[in-house]
């Protein structure tokens, strides 16, 4: 027969649970706000460069919508530089509305922060 936990050993367990995921919850957040603080002030450290670039393409991610829940949709524009390399930068909707793939012109940008896109005509 195998091992049947009695109400004591369950009562252990439950406890450190309890007292376990509390932590662990808070650690996950302070994690995320650590992580979101370094993005930052490396994204202030970093040069503003302006380089011509092509807007290959743009997506979107939505979130939520059930039930009674809002909906949150994050925009997402992806630029070629002329060395070939490509950045995606989230953005938002005002500036992801007013470019079309295909384009180009002059991106500006900070680290991994999206600041502009100057269209040539």
């Amino acid at each position: 027969m195998g091992y049947v936990p009695t109400n004591n050993t369950m009562d252990i367990l439950t406890s450190i649970l309890m007292t376990l995921v509390p932590f662990i919850i808070i650690g996950v957040f302070v994690f995320m706000i650590v992580r979101a603080f370094k993005q930052y002030t490396s994204n202030n450290r970093a040069p503003k460069l302006s380089l011509p670039a092509q807007l290959v393409t743009k997506r979107t991610d939505t979130y939520g919508g059930t039930n009674n829940s809002t909906t949150t949709t994050h925009y997402h524009v992806t630029f070629q530089v002329e060395s070939g390399d490509r950045m995606e930068f989230q953005t938002n909707g005002d500036h992801y509305g007013l470019v079309a793939e295909g384009d180009f012109g002059i991106l500006t940008y900070q680290g991994t922060r999206y600041l502009d896109f100057e269209r040539k005509s």
